[in-house]
């Protein structure tokens, strides 16, 4: 191999070491090693997604005249916080801390639905609800396919059946 093929292998090649480390160190998870980041991702974002359907599904209590919309919601809050407890009880065995609050969009997206009342209510609910589950269901299946923790992988891969549930319910709603 010639010196210019060598640097066309080699350049790239320690570039992405140098990413893939200033990455993994630049991590809000830097004491968690570069192998199991991808886990320590999916549990942020699962609780605080799990966080955001409950707060949203509390509201709906007082914000919806709808049965459907009602009975929904306490779905979500039932299965939302079971999911959460279980979550937070893996993470906690393997060493790893849970989100208590839902991400700063997350927060935008309940601001937003905080106002409205009866349809609008139920419309925005809706919508949200079916946006939030469909990234779910790709989290949960990411997770489910190539976490390297196995509690975790296993935890994504029994939640996503109900995950994929939710969001056929949303989106009949």
């Amino acid at each position: 191999m010639n010196v210019l093929n060598k640097r066309m292998v080699v350049a790239p090649l320690f570039m992405f070491m140098m990413i893939s480390s200033t990455w993994a160190q630049s991590d809000s998870a830097d004491s968690v090693p570069a192998h199991t980041t991808r886990d320590v991702r999916f549990i942020m974002a699962a609780s605080a997604a799990g966080q955001t359907e409950i707060l949203a599904s509390r509201m709906a209590a007082s914000h919806t005249q709808s049965p459907d919309v009602q009975s929904f919601a306490q779905t979500m809050i039932s299965d939302h916080t079971k999911a959460n407890d279980e979550l937070l009880a893996l993470a906690k065995k393997d060493g790893y801390s849970v989100s208590s609050t839902p991400t700063e969009a997350q927060e935008s997206a309940l601001s937003q639905l905080e106002p409205l009342k009866g349809a609008d209510f139920d419309k925005a609910y809706a919508a949200m609800m079916v946006k939030d589950h469909q990234g779910a269901v790709s989290l949960f299946q990411s997770e489910a396919s190539s976490g390297s923790n196995s509690d975790i992988k296993s935890f994504a891969a029994q939640a996503l059946p109900v995950v994929q549930h939710h969001l056929t319910m949303a989106t009949a709603l």
